[in-house]
């Protein structure tokens, strides 16, 4: 039986192709401060955390690195999210046994956990790690903060295929689905009943399945115009969603694609 911990979100993390300018530009729109440490493991390259403020202390949220140099050139800038598991080795066998494939086989990071990197059926990139210990993941601030990621969406190959597939190796399960129209069905998915992203068969406009991860803020309205400031571009958005929640979609100064969501516009 898998444990409470498995299947759920515990981490996302940017590559980058400037540290220092990723830093700049999300502690305008996000409100994130950033501190610099050398990489568990590999001393010679440098790993980054976003922090925000949560009550009296401060909240890890997020990581950031320069993309490897081995991967210039065949990595874009990109967010990426890291999904906690039980026993990452058998996930990954999971993964392959369902149709799914491994970008990154798994790997220690001493003193953190073990990871790899997989993709769904339809391609779809996402990491899984075993933290250590497996009951004490990074910290996460209450859902909503400011700061924190507060959604999880995946443009999928196909919704439903991809729904039941995430269902077999993570124990996600349909909380509810909303008509879209000539989009199709955007399905919300749960972990342990509590929702926590939705998936939807991607438009034409999206190239390939990916996930997307939103940050909240207090203002997406009041985002866009930093972004735009700050060097950035708003693809999409603002646009309100069921609920009342307003959304953008955006890109940074590296070009990483990456999300927003507030309470209100």
């Amino acid at each position: 039986m898998p444990s409470t911990a498995h299947g759920k979100f515990i981490w996302c993390e940017l590559m980058t192709t400037d540290m220092q300018a990723a830093s700049d530009f999300y502690a305008k729109v996000v409100g994130w401060s950033a501190k610099r440490m050398p990489m568990p493991g590999a001393d010679s390259f440098e790993y980054g955390i976003f922090d925000t403020r949560a009550g009296d202390e401060d909240c890890g949220v997020a990581g950031f690195m320069t993309i490897p140099p081995e991967m210039a050139g065949h990595m874009p800038p990109n967010w990426t999210g890291y999904v906690g598991v039980d026993d990452v080795d058998e996930t990954v066998r999971q993964f392959e046994a369902e149709g799914g494939s491994v970008r990154r086989p798994a790997e220690d990071i001493p003193d953190v956990g073990r990871f790899a990197v997989v993709a769904d059926p339809h391609g779809a990139v996402i990491c899984i790690m075993t933290p250590k210990p497996m009951d004490n993941p990074p910290p996460m601030a209450a859902m909503g903060t400011p700061g924190t990621f507060g959604w999880h969406e995946l443009y999928a190959g196909e919704a439903q295929e991809a729904l039941a597939f995430y269902g077999k190796v993570f124990g996600w399960a349909l909380d509810h689905a909303m008509d879209m129209g000539d989009m199709g069905k955007y399905l919300i998915f749960a972990h342990n009943g509590q929702p926590i992203g939705g998936m939807m068969t991607r438009p034409p406009q999206v190239p390939v399945p990916c996930w997307a991860y939103y940050v909240n803020v207090p203002s997406v309205q009041q985002a866009v115009t930093t972004i735009e400031a700050s060097g950035g571009k708003v693809i999409f958005g603002p646009q309100e969603v069921p609920g009342g929640s307003f959304i953008i979609n955006a890109i940074d100064p590296q070009g990483a694609h990456f999300s927003l969501v507030s309470a209100g516009s």
